[in-house]
């Protein structure tokens, strides 16, 4: 499937999800914002998808935000209140990181504002050595509003996460792996086939396991230890009665790989 934002394809159990822009690098507004979560979120009803890539056409990943976009936003000319658009694209992309299906990110060169706005609510990140990652929009007297200032406090911490905020500074891909926020660099070019690897290694484990192990360090990260631990109790009853389980006990009795079914 394609369409002139953005670009499907599947190899395998894979489904990569390529944003297409690539004359504007891939600035994103919010019609390209929707179709790739409605892109990524059709991997819900296909069975046979068990990870999902999401990478950028051409020279970079995104470029950040659609400028066009945000002047009219900001100018009062769009079709809605500014916070009501903000809201909506805050709604997306909280869809896109409840999908209970692996997202990875494949990120290349330049990975700005709504960019890493956008990659932050995917579960993997891979980036190349050349690559640079922030949120510079306090120069232009904005916060990271879709979801920026909440999901990178999670992801790098309190004091940190203000650092790089209030400054608006662009770091390397070598200080975002130090920091935890991205989960591997590699040479440039090298992105995606990465990610292809890594999506590899998830897709051959049981995928009902796979998207509630998600779900369950999704929702219990903000959780006391003792609710943690008794969402740990719920997700296992619901998997011990499946047929993946049963296939892994006896796959491991026999000494063959499982064929998981996701049943």
């Amino acid at each position: 499937m394609s369409s002139s934002l953005v670009v499907t394809r599947r190899e395998d159990a894979v489904l990569y999800v390529g944003l297409n822009r690539p004359e504007k690098r891939n600035a994103i507004h919010r019609e390209m914002l929707l179709a790739l979560v409605d892109a990524v979120a059709a991997a819900e009803r296909d069975r046979d998808v068990r990870a999902v890539i999401v990478y950028g056409e051409g020279r970079v990943f995104s470029a950040g935000v659609d400028f066009g976009m945000l002047a009219a936003d900001v100018e009062g000319e769009s079709r809605a209140p500014f916070r009501t658009v903000v809201g909506e694209m805050q709604a997306a992309l909280s869809r896109l990181e409840a999908i209970e299906k692996p997202v990875i990110g494949a990120l290349h060169r330049y990975v700005p504002g709504l960019g890493l706005e956008l990659a932050l609510a995917f579960d993997l990140r891979i980036a190349t050595s050349d690559c640079e990652l922030g949120l510079p929009e306090v120069r232009f007297g904005l916060v990271p509003d879709v979801g920026g200032t909440t999901r990178l406090v999670r992801t790098v911490g309190y004091a940190k996460a203000k650092e790089l905020i209030m400054t608006g500074r662009m770091i390397p891909a070598s200080e975002a792996l130090a920091l935890g926020l991205v989960n591997q660099v590699v040479p440039p070019g090298d992105h995606l086939a990465a990610a292809a690897r890594l999506a590899g290694e998830i897709a051959a484990n049981a995928p009902l396991a796979v998207g509630l192990a998600k779900k369950l360090i999704d929702l219990g990260h903000g959780s006391d230890k003792q609710t943690f631990l008794q969402m740990e109790l719920l997700a296992q009853s619901i998997l011990v009665r499946t047929d993946d389980v049963r296939e892994g006990a006896l796959a491991a009795a026999e000494r063959r790989a499982p064929r998981f079914t996701g049943r």
